[in-house]
């Protein structure tokens, strides 16, 4: 299955409206800069199916794709930060 909601640069973050780590993630990327699109899963089948489909069933997020690829499932400031090459600020 292809991503939905993809471009060959940018990061897709598939999240619902009422998850905190997800309203967390997306000020961390928000506070770098840094651009995203954003899949609301509620509101998005597509989204939904490859959120299960990557995730053994499950529907867990946020759960973020990037651009070479890789995903990170609810992770934290700590690893996001460090995939994306940056330190944290505190």
């Amino acid at each position: 299955m292809t991503l939905p909601h993809t471009t060959n640069d940018a990061i897709v973050m598939y999240t619902t409206s009422w998850c905190p780590d997800c309203h967390r993630a997306k000020a961390l990327l928000r506070d770098y800069d840094i651009e995203f699109i954003e899949v609301d899963v509620e509101e998005n089948p597509e989204g939904l199916a490859y959120v299960k489909q990557v995730n053994g069933g499950h529907r867990v997020v946020p759960t973020i794709v990037f651009p070479d690829g890789s995903i990170l499932v609810e992770p934290s400031n700590a690893v996001l930060t460090e995939k994306l090459g940056l330190a944290l600020e505190w």
